[in-house]
Parts: C-alpha cells; structure tokens; sequence
C-alpha cells in the first residue's frame, strides 16, 4: 500500500510549516469578503494561520494577513475572525 503525502501549509503567522488539518484556513471571496473557513474548501484566495490568539495577533500585526490575501483588512474583520475562533 502506497503512503499518501500529507498536504503542508505555512502559516502566515509564525512561518513554521504544518499539516494543513493542523491549521486555519482564512479566505478571500470572489466577492472581496474575508471569512474564516473550517472546512478548507471555500473558493477564493487562502491564507492559513494557526488557531492561537498570538499567531494570528503576529500576522495582523506585520500585515502579513493583508500581503497573502492581497487585500487590506479592516479592524472590525480582525475582530470578526478573533471572535469566530473563540467560538469554532
């Protein structure tokens, strides 16, 4: 039987790689919207961070969120994904 690779992301706070179940997915929408997705499937553009308060605090902070998603990112959106992964 053939070992299947498991897929790595980098997350965007922090920089080490992970498995992708281990991490967080946030999306750009067709439509501009920045929302958190859990399931990993969403269309749009991603950027994955791991699910602690500091690393996702680091990628806000260093604008790092704003560079892999291509889009500026607003207070009340960071409080919206913040409050999102308080309660996922």
């Amino acid at each position: 039987m053939k070992e299947r690779k498991v897929p790595q992301r980098k997350c965007v706070g922090c920089g080490v790689m992970k498995d992708k179940k281990d991490l967080i997915r946030i999306v750009r929408t067709p439509e501009g919207e920045i929302n958190l997705d859990l399931t990993g499937k969403k269309p749009g553009r991603g950027a994955y961070v791991c699910p602690s308060v500091e690393c996702i605090a680091k990628a806000v902070k260093e604008k790092k969120l704003e560079r892999a998603l291509e889009k500026a990112i607003s207070e009340d959106v960071y409080q919206k994904l913040l409050a999102e992964l308080a309660h996922g």
